[in-house]
């Protein structure tokens, strides 16, 4: 009985991919991709704002330190 469940589980999620992606072929992404292109720009300056800030804060450290 429980091979029986195990097979048509496997049989009912070979069918829904097969269903998702004929349903997923005729979607445009074109949008999506520039829309993550454009927004990298503003995650670089961000992560450099952030190194440059980790950075100060050692070299604070490293001054007061010395001193």
């Amino acid at each position: 009985m429980k091979s029986i469940k195990m097979f048509f589980a496997g049989l009912l999620a070979i069918v829904a991919m097969a269903f998702a992606s004929a349903a997923n072929a005729a979607i445009v992404t074109t949008d999506v991709t520039t829309a993550i292109t454009d927004a990298g720009a503003a995650v670089a300056v961000v992560g450099a704002a952030v190194l440059v800030l980790l950075v100060g804060v050692k070299v604070w450290k490293w001054i007061a330190r010395a001193l």
